[in-house]
């Protein structure tokens, strides 16, 4: 388990908080701890763990995984400078106010990772490292039971699977990838230029073996060497308890790329109108047809829930829409403990014809509300 702090804990601030609101609150702390301004080491370390929690926090989809999955999500698909790759820009907005021209990205870069390292920007494997294939979209119903107790589904997905002739290597039977001869198994070229009494060199992908440093010179037939093949993949997706319409990701499980990142699997859940109840939330509300007699001299009644039935009481004199609750017999409450309640609406019911039998007792009954 992770031991890290709660990214909008770090922060002080909520999971409700605009990006506005959050890159307000991290410049409010980054002016505190910069460890331009504060040389203590706490402040240094603070200060680390501050921009990392504004890394993700500040990046759409990374807050997106990061809520739905927690630190697990984004530690398994990102290392710490793929998280900083994205918010580069964020980053440049903020410190070029507060600490002028140089001290943006290459300033933070440089406090977590050191001088002479960098990303795509800074000339190596940016452009490889974030090839990502795409993702994939499945959609499914759900019912309102199925929110309630969760559900594993079994799903089959058309994707590119791992071609069985090759195993996934690429490479006809008998043979295997071989040093490139163009890098010379470096996946990277570098250029040397002298400028004066300056020596500069360039460091580029190799784009024979795109930055691997292996070539395929026989691939197999069946793949043509990409190692992946059309097919049916079975993929097992838990429904949480109390989920909600939207879109939910299942990391690494889209389309696969060569020496990319796997794409991701995503699951729009949609929850069928039910029958009998009406979901806000976590509560669910019930409307009960109920009597004139019964609402003015009261009833026990028996009323449905998802877990199944339930007695409940309509007390002498229940007037039109009263609305009574049932603690804790609505849905679970997604990302919180317990669950919603569900409401009892009482529709009291008016005869609309009558038999001369109940004209003359309701006359009666008229006459001595009159007294």
């Amino acid at each position: 388990m992770s031991t890290k702090r709660d990214y909008y804990e770090v922060l002080g601030v909520s999971k409700t908080s605009t990006l506005e609101e959050i890159k307000s609150q991290y410049r409010k702390l980054a002016l505190k701890f910069h460890p331009d301004r504060n040389k203590s080491q706490e402040a240094a370390e603070h200060f680390k763990e501050i921009s990392e929690a504004y890394a993700v926090l500040s990046d759409t989809e990374k807050r997106r995984i990061y809520d739905q999955y927690g630190h697990s999500g984004v530690d398994g698909r990102y290392t710490t400078e793929d998280i900083f790759r994205g918010a580069s820009s964020n980053f440049d907005d903020i410190f070029s106010d507060l600490l002028g021209r140089g001290g943006g990205f290459d300033s933070i870069f440089e406090t977590f990772f050191g001088r002479g390292r960098g990303f795509g920007r800074f000339g190596t494997f940016g452009d490889f490292e974030s090839r990502k294939g795409a993702d994939l979209l499945y959609e499914t119903d759900i019912t309102l039971e199925d929110v309630l107790h969760g559900k594993k589904m079994d799903i089959q997905v058309q994707k590119n699977i791992e071609c069985k002739v090759c195993k996934g290597s690429g490479c006809a039977a008998g043979t295997s990838k071989t040093k490139c001869n163009s890098c010379k198994g470096q996946g990277q070229l570098r250029q040397s230029r002298q400028m004066g009494f300056a020596s500069f060199v360039t460091i580029t992908p190799c784009a024979k073996c795109r930055g691997e440093g292996l070539v395929i010179e026989h691939p197999c037939k069946d793949c043509r060497g990409t190692g992946k093949v059309k097919g049916t993949k079975m993929i097992s997706f838990e429904i949480p308890k109390g989920i909600v319409d939207g879109e939910y990701t299942i990391l690494g499980e889209g389309e696969v790329i060569p020496n990319g990142i796997n794409g991701d699997l995503i699951m729009r859940v949609h929850v069928k109108p039910h029958q009998k109840f009406k979901r806000d939330e976590a509560d669910l509300y019930y409307d009960q047809n109920i009597s004139i007699a019964d609402a003015a001299l009261g009833k026990e009644i028996i009323v449905p829930t998802l877990d199944g039935s339930e007695k409940v009481e309509v007390r002498a004199g229940t007037q039109p829409n009263e609305i009574i609750k049932l603690k804790g017999k609505g849905l679970p409450k997604q990302n919180s403990w317990g669950r919603g309640d569900l409401y009892i609406q009482f529709i009291v019911n008016i005869p609309k014809k009558l038999n001369d039998t109940q004209k003359k007792l309701l006359e009666e009954f008229k006459k001595t509300l009159d007294k």
